[in-house]
């Protein structure tokens, strides 16, 4: 989000834009038509160079937004008044009612957010004798009161309509920040909350000077007050600067301290209608020559891509802004990261598709053993069968022969030496039983 400068706020049917010198108020009047004016705004700080100093500058700003605020409040609510009260007034008497009017702003605002805790917290000061325990019950009360006085403000039908209409400037200027065209659809779409808010401002002011006054706790009940009246400009300005810093740092730790101020926004910024982004947007068109400013931004992107390539000046590096830095980090972890979820995934895919091609080759190549251990278990039997019945055949015949032989023999044999031709015949037939056990072993 590039910051475009413009401030604003909410006034009665209508919102007013600042931009440097000058501030436009667009107010929608009762027959429903949108009337704006122009007006420039002297700063001054271009007279006293010190309001050009950080804090000092802060200081300025909140006096300046109290004069301007009162002068656009008179404007449009001058369009909503009967016509017996307006009168004609001439400047010094309006200059006059507008430092009164100032002033007492001024007083009402201190002496209810900062005079009121201090007296309310020092009525516990008979059982609380720590300094420390009250300053801290003040803080707490000052963020009680403040928060509960926009709760009570909110209720009332004039002010919920004004809490829209700053819904729709925020709006607006969302819109040229996140570099979109002004139109009604683009303005629809975008958060009623931002950094820069006026609530914003007002809700640090109240964190701020809770840790300033548990630092510094004078030990009387006047040296308390007069230090919350006085340290109310120095507070101001610190305010103002971190509220600056919101608008043009991405950094997340002043994203988080961001947070309680934007939150506190749901309070004072409603959704609006479209008749109100009208007003938000003519204001805007008045004031701030917005296609300009997108043209800008448009030619800036080719240079901030270009800035990031290396140039080949002698001696030179190229420079590459921090923020630049960052996000690029950022994207190459995002690609990587999503390089490295799809490299796994395929490599993952890969590793199953060849377990399952190995798991089905190892199937393939067991089946095809078993079947050859089948056939060969088969071949062999066969052969084992064939053999067995060889065997037996020829060892049928040599019994036989055995048997004739022994019947032949059995004729010749004298019966003075019948045994020892007997243990022959044994002979003769273990060596055949070998030479058959042989064969077979063969």
């Amino acid at each position: 989000m590039k910051p475009s400068g413009i401030g604003g706020m909410a006034v009665i049917e209508g919102v007013m834009m600042k931009n440097k010198n000058e501030y436009a108020i667009a107010v929608r009047k009762p027959n429903n038509e949108i009337t704006v004016e122009k007006k420039s705004h002297k700063d001054f700080s271009d007279k006293v160079k010190l309001f050009k100093l950080p804090i000092f500058r802060g200081m300025l700003a909140f006096i300046d937004s109290m004069v301007i605020g009162i002068k656009v409040l008179n404007f449009s609510a001058s369009f909503f008044e009967e016509e017996e009260e307006k009168k004609e007034v001439s400047e010094k008497t309006n200059a006059l009612l507008m430092v009164l009017a100032v002033v007492a702003s001024l007083a009402i605002s201190i002496s209810l957010f900062m005079v009121l805790p201090v007296l309310i917290s020092n009525l516990f000061s008979r059982w609380i004798e720590s300094i420390f325990l009250l300053s801290l019950m003040e803080g707490i009360l000052r963020l009680f009161i403040f928060i509960g006085y926009i709760v009570l403000a909110s209720q009332m039908k004039e002010i919920k309509r004004v809490f829209m209409y700053h819904g729709a400037e925020h709006k607006t200027i969302n819109c040229l920040e996140n570099g979109f065209e002004l139109t009604l659809e683009n303005v629809k779409w975008q958060t009623k909350a931002h950094k820069r808010c006026g609530t914003s401002f007002m809700l640090l002011v109240m964190l701020i000077s809770l840790v300033f006054f548990v630092i510094l706790r004078p030990e009387t009940l006047a040296l308390r007050i007069l230090s919350r009246i006085l340290l109310v400009p120095v507070i101001a300005g610190i305010s103002y600067e971190f509220i600056r810093l919101a608008g043009r740092s991405e950094s997340k730790i002043v994203d988080i301290l961001s947070r309680p101020g934007l939150w506190m926004q749901a309070l004072t910024t409603k959704e609006p209608d479209d008749d109100m982004i009208e007003v938000a947007i003519a204001s805007v068109d008045t004031v701030f020559d917005w296609k300009e400013f997108l043209k800008k931004e448009e030619d800036e992107k080719p240079k901030k891509e270009s800035s990031g390539k290396a140039r080949t000046v002698k001696g030179e590096k190229p420079q590459v802004s921090t923020s630049d830095l960052k996000k690029n980090s950022q994207e190459n972890k995002k690609s990587n990261a999503k390089d490295l979820k799809e490299s796994e995934k395929a490599q993952e895919t890969k590793n199953v598709k060849e377990a399952k091609s190995v798991q089905e080759g190892e199937n393939i190549q067991k089946s095809e053993n078993i079947q050859e251990n089948e056939n060969i278990q088969k071949t062999g039997n066969v052969k084992m069968d064939h053999k067995a019945k060889d065997l037996g055949r020829a060892s049928q015949h040599k019994k036989k022969d055995a048997a004739k032989n022994e019947y032949a023999v059995a004729g010749e044999i004298s019966i003075a030496s019948p045994k020892q031709e007997y243990e022959e015949d044994d002979e003769i037939l273990k060596a055949l039983d070998k030479y058959l056990d042989f064969s077979e072993d063969k």
